[in-house]
Order: C-alpha cells, then sequence, then structure tokens
C-alpha cells in the first residue's frame, strides 16, 4: 500500500478531518456494492483505498448545500415561505 499525504487528501474534504473520513468511508461502501473505480493507476483491492485514491486524484468531490447543512437535510427541508404559500392557496 502506498501512503497518501494527508495533505493531498485534506483539500479535497475542505480541509475537515471528519469530512474526509466520511467520504472516504462513503465511497468505500459504493465500491464495496459494485461501484467503478474512477482511479488511476492504483495496485490494490481493498475499497478504502481506492476511496482515498480517487479522492486525492480529485475524482471525488464533496458536496454541500448552500446554507451550510448536508444536501439531504436541505434537500428535505422546505423553505418556510414556500410552505406558507402553499396554505394560502388551499
Amino acid at each position: 500500500m502506498t501512503d497518501l499525504p494527508i495533505e493531498e487528501l485534506l483539500p479535497q474534504a475542505n480541509y475537515s478531518v471528519y469530512k474526509l473520513v466520511s467520504m472516504a468511508a462513503i465511497r468505500s461502501l459504493e465500491l464495496s456494492d459494485g461501484r467503478r473505480c474512477l482511479a488511476e493507476n492504483i495496485n490494490t483491492e481493498k475499497f478504502t483505498t481506492m476511496a482515498l485514491h480517487e479522492i486525492a486524484q480529485g475524482k471525488i468531490r464533496i458536496k454541500e448545500a448552500t446554507n451550510g447543512k448536508p444536501l439531504k437535510e436541505a434537500a428535505q427541508e422546505e423553505p418556510k415561505e414556500e410552505a406558507l404559500a402553499e396554505q394560502e392557496l388551499s
């Protein structure tokens, strides 16, 4: 296994170790479910190492909502103004 310097990985996760670990864990699970590896020139069968190489090569990026909440939470929340407008129409 080749060592990936943390300095190469942290910029891809907005300098957050927590986000980096989350990205690698989620991508590792996707790879274990059969998704194709996007990284180039790696010689490993370990999913976590593949995920870290993908992150270092910039193939995997973190997505955040504009209000700072994760995308899943932001998508589930409905803006209050729209909810009020729908109530007024009823």
